[in-house]
């Protein structure tokens, strides 16, 4: 793993992690699209055990938290936090996006 600071001053980290080729074969998947669905598959786990938010699994997967709400369906998730913070943060963030519409 290692450790690359952002312009904002924040760190950012990177996992790196080794497949063969035999697993992108089997998959009928390039390596960006492998990496994507990696990236997605973790957020969406790291969410549902509740580890992640919604807003952070959402920066995880490299989507918006809107797409991410769609993601969640598509794979019978709900997208409604388990804790009034979390149910708090949703109803504020769902506010947000339908006064930019």
């Amino acid at each position: 793993m290692t450790l690359k600071k952002s312009a904002t001053g924040s760190h950012k980290n990177r996992l790196t992690i080794d497949y063969s080729d035999e697993i992108l074969w089997t998959l009928q998947q390039d390596p960006e699209e492998f990496a994507a669905d990696a990236r997605l598959l973790l957020a969406i786990k790291l969410y549902e055990t509740g580890k992640l938010s919604t807003g952070l699994a959402a920066q995880l997967a490299g989507v918006s938290r809107n797409t991410f709400y769609v993601l969640l369906s598509q794979n019978e998730l709900s997208s409604f936090g388990e804790t009034p913070e979390e149910l708090e943060e949703d109803l504020t963030s769902a506010r947000a996006a339908s006064r930019s519409e």
